[in-house]
């Protein structure tokens, strides 16, 4: 039983809760069916205890495995209490926690409408999943009495809120409806309608982790659509169901003609923050009838203006409150992007962002003044004789439609840029850069000057049966003055002599000086096999487009098929050869694909370039490759850097490389240096300049990291993967998500199909939001690729869905999830047992599962096998991997030390930024630690 029956009746007297008539009411005028059957006894109730005749004594109340709390007069704690149930707070005794139990009695459960609309109620907030919703986590019946637990809510009422403290700003109140229609987000995609969303029935608390705690109870009201249906639901009772103030003009035509959806529900919030704002409801009334009536009046906006509400709140009010369904937004995700864009301009953090747009555009321009100037200064200073043996080789136009011919052409174009990038008297802009010039450009000016070169040459190819025509000329970027052009007119298979004696004639216009060496590089054809060639020239683009994000495999797998046509059309092939060194390399220390298999191909390209030209520069910059990817022997590697520098004078790629290597020993600094200069011989790879931002990154300079990713986007306007990155450096910077949600929404609107290659930003930007909605609408768009990339700690789609039910704390999708990851992630570290980052993912699943000692053996593992002294990078990964593997288990203090032990170097920078610990739920464990806030403190802005 839940109450003991009371010792004898008391006084006469009406009920002062029920109003029923009575013989014998007690002290406070209450019933005894009141007092026990639904226990309205609060705190404040004074009911003396003893043996006098009005005393009602009562027993622990116990509803299955809950057990309901007491005050200190040994009372139960009432949370709240309406017509048709009271909420008590109890004791969960299995799981150990504080939850919210609702009961109804036995005389209302005996009303089988009453206890359907309360299992009605049970059942739709038990669908939602979403943290702006108290979640009901156990419904049960016991001795007549209908029952159920939810998520304890912590806080009060946003109408006690208003009445103790009046309107809410503006910003806040905005704040409160965004998390409410997140809410109504997750509920509709549930296809549940709350139809009694009020100010009481939204809880709020502290901030907590800068983040405004609020929650929707109490959908006694909801209505469950029928799947498969868009029409909305009709109401079947006669009786107006809500509550008049706040409900929509829909909720009041009774007789069954009206259909409630979700934007009844817009409708309902839009009253919320209107009375959030003004502190009345925008169309009071003392009865249903007398409301209904005023709705159709015009809006009272005078209320508005009273309260100094803006303008944009405003308008987004009037579409909110329009009486026909059809012209206010018409689903929850339309809600919130308007909602959002109004917050950001009351929100205090967002109103910092545009002051510093601002004062960052003026800072821009003048910049930009300054980066004129000095290249003015640049090209004056600077001798003729330097700029005019600077030179870049621009796309070359195919006058043919074919694609065939149009990958001849581009061929064509990098045999002779790669011929003048051997001659050490040259400077020469690697085709990397070039490539954005593909639309001829109108101003070689320009050109000049964004590439700091005195020259350009520019070219045709024409391709006709077994003809092929070559026109080129070279042009003064200073004065577009055409400085020599001729035309060649050969059969097909003479184009590579061609090429040879357009790269000569060049170097002779520019009076560059030609070593015996140089000159027989230059004459030496790449293959004699025109097919070879074209397949080479299809695969070395495919390469040089590789952005090394999650979705390239495809890619790479593909210049790898091209690359190995190529050398069995032709074995002596060495250029193909050198770039399967390079292709397969990248796929083992890059793109996570480190198996024996990829390492034996990379060995195998590695050994035919060696055999071909054991001497050649790009045979010790492709040694140079392997010994860093492959077998992280970097001594090893920066010797054969020092040796490919010799002959290959213009090759950004040997200082880029320098600079990886750098900073995996951890010369952070030094690391930036090289890649800086890499940058001035190839001023527009976007590759580069996003790996330099990496390194600001690293080193915590978001300024120089926002600018150069600034730059990128000029390269490449429309590259997504780019474009998130950019909105990340605030998430780390400065823990705002507000960048990255504007970002994801633009290319939802713009191309959805795009958001492929920022669907994992995506992702860890619904869980920095806790917007589960959102969340399972990034892993949709990841398909198979994974959802979390750290350099080669890659977590599956798999351990995104157990991450996702992990924050929303439903322990059961969670395992299952988990226990899915763990048997995919069991074969990946079957095949290569020696190598930690998959071994530490295999214990960050562990942890999620409970598998205590399991985890933290691996992630002990992997971090033996990966030692920071080795790979700064890579070791540095692991001990924050550990730290959350630790963190998850309940090692607290391990945690704290391995991630303190990370400090500020750069591995696990995606999970350990300031960004990244004050917001995504990797960390949810170590919230609230002393030492854990402090060490977040230290990495804000303000510190």
């Amino acid at each position: 039983m839940s109450a003991v029956a009371p010792q004898q009746e008391i006084s006469a007297g009406v009920c002062a809760r029920c109003g029923k008539s009575i013989t014998h009411p007690g002290p406070d005028g209450e019933c005894v069916r009141c007092l026990v059957s639904f226990g309205f006894l609060a705190e404040d109730d004074e009911v003396p205890r003893g043996s006098e005749g009005t005393n009602v004594r009562l027993g622990p109340l116990r509803y299955a495995h809950f057990e309901v709390e007491v005050n200190a007069d040994g009372y139960p704690k009432i949370l709240g209490s309406g017509a048709m149930a009271v909420t008590y707070c109890a004791q969960d005794t299995i799981l150990n926690s504080t939850v919210a139990l609702k009961v109804i009695g036995r005389k209302l459960a005996e009303n089988e409408t009453a206890r359907a609309r309360f299992l009605r109620e049970a059942r739709a907030a038990a669908k939602i999943h979403h943290p702006n919703v108290a979640r009901v986590i156990h419904y049960g019946e016991q001795d007549g009495e209908c029952f159920y637990a939810m998520e304890l809510v912590e806080g009060e009422t946003l109408e006690e809120r208003v009445r103790r403290d009046g309107p809410m700003p503006v910003g806040v109140a905005l704040e409160i409806t965004l998390l409410v229609a997140r809410a109504l987000l997750a509920a509709e995609k549930c296809s549940v309608v709350h139809r009694d969303l009020k100010p009481s029935n939204i809880m709020i608390g502290a901030y907590e982790s800068g983040r405004m705690l609020v929650r929707v109870i109490d959908y006694g009201v909801a209505k469950v659509l029928a799947p498969g249906t868009d029409s909305g639901v009709e109401q079947t009772q006669a009786e107006f169901i809500g509550t008049p103030a706040f409900a929509s003009p829909e909720q009041f035509h009774a007789a069954g003609h009206q259909k409630i959806d979700g934007r009844s529900d817009i409708y309902s919030l839009g009253t919320v923050l209107w009375y959030l704002l003004t502190s009345r409801a925008p169309f009071p009334g003392g009865s249903i009838e007398e409301i209904r009536a005023r709705q159709s009046d015009p809006l009272p906006l005078h209320q508005l203006k009273s309260a100094h509400v803006p303008m944009q709140v405003v308008a987004l009010l009037k579409s909110m409150l329009a009486i026909d369904p059809a012209k206010r937004p018409q689903t929850a995700r339309e809600l919130l992007t308007k909602l959002h864009r109004c917050w950001l301009h009351f929100e205090p953090a967002a109103r910092r962002r545009r002051k510093r747009l601002v004062l960052a555009s003026v800072g821009l321009a003048l910049t930009l003044a300054l980066v004129l100037l000095a290249n003015f200064a640049y090209q004056r200073s600077h001798s003729s004789s330097e700029l005019d043996r600077s030179i870049a080789v621009l796309p070359f136009e195919s006058l043919s439609s074919k694609e065939d011919d149009r990958f001849f052409a581009i061929g064509v174009q990098d045999e002779i840029l790669t011929k003048l990038a051997s001659l050490a008297d040259l400077k020469v802009i690697a085709r990397t850069s070039t490539e954005s010039y593909e639309t001829k450009p109108v101003d070689l000016r320009t050109v000049g000057r964004q590439l700091a070169v005195g020259r350009v040459l520019e070219g045709s190819v024409q391709r006709s049966a077994d003809k092929v025509r070559v026109n080129v000329q070279l042009i003064d970027t200073r004065t577009n003055a055409h400085l020599w052009a001729s035309s060649y007119d050969r059969k097909l298979d003479d184009v590579f002599a061609v090429q040879s004696e357009i790269a000569k004639t060049v170097a002779e216009q520019l009076q560059a000086k030609i070593s015996p060496n140089e000159k027989k590089t230059i004459e030496r054809a790449a293959t004699a096999d025109l097919n070879a060639f074209d397949l080479y020239t299809r695969a070395k683009t495919l390469l040089l487009s590789l952005s090394f994000n999650v979705n390239q495999q495809p890619k790479l797998r593909q210049a790898v098929e091209l690359l190995n046509q190529a050398v069995g059309r032709d074995p002596a092939f060495y250029e193909a050869y050198y770039q399967l060194v390079y292709a397969h390399g990248a796929a083992y220390g890059v793109l996570g694909e480190h198996t024996p298999a990829r390492l034996a191909l990379t060995e195998a390209a590695l050994q035919a370039a060696t055999r071909l030209r054991p001497d050649a520069g790009e045979t010790h910059l492709a040694r140079a490759q392997y010994l860093y990817r492959c077998l992280r022997d970097y001594n090893g590697a920066l010797a054969e850097l020092e040796l490919a520098r010799r002959t290959l004078p213009n090759d950004p790629r040997i200082v880029e490389l320098t600079g990886y290597i750098l900073r995996r020993r951890g010369q952070q600094e030094e690391g930036v240096r090289n890649l800086e200069r890499s940058i001035e011989l190839d001023p527009r790879n976007p590759f580069t300049l996003q790996q330099l931002a990496l390194s600001y990154q690293a080193l915590r300079r978001y300024p120089e990291q926002a600018a150069v990713l600034d730059r990128a986007l000029i390269i490449v306007p429309n590259d997504v993967a780019t474009k998130a990155s950019r909105a990340l450096v605030d998430f780390n910077w400065k823990a705002e998500t507000g960048s990255l949600h504007e970002t994801i929404d633009s290319i939802l609107a713009g191309d959805p199909g795009a958001i492929s290659d920022a669907a994992d930003a995506w992702f860890q930007c619904a869980l920095a939001e806790r917007d589960p909605a959102a969340a399972e609408r990034a892993l949709v768009a990841l398909g198979d690729n994974p959802c979390w990339g750290d350099g080669p700690v890659l977590l599956g789609r798999s351990f995104g869905e157990g991450l996702l039910a992990r924050m929303m704390k439903d322990e059961a999708r969670a395992h299952a999830a988990f226990t899915k990851a763990r048997l995919e992630q069991e074969k990946i570290v079957q095949a290569r047992p020696d190598y930690g980052p998959p071994l530490c993912v295999l214990g960050l699943i562990d942890a999620a599962l409970g598998r205590k000692e399991e985890a933290l053996r691996e992630g002990r593992r992997a971090i033996e096998l990966s030692p920071v002294e080795n790979d700064s990078i890579q070791g540095s990964q692991m001990l924050v991997y550990f730290a959350v593997i630790a963190a998850w288990v309940d090692e607290k203090d391990t945690a704290l030390q391995y991630l303190a032990a990370n400090g500020q170097s750069y591995g696990g920078q995606t999970v350990a930024s300031y960004g990244a610990l004050k917001l995504l739920p990797f960390w949810d464990a170590l919230r609230g630690d002393p030492q854990f806030e402090e060490m977040v403190a230290s990495l804000s802005t303000k510190n």
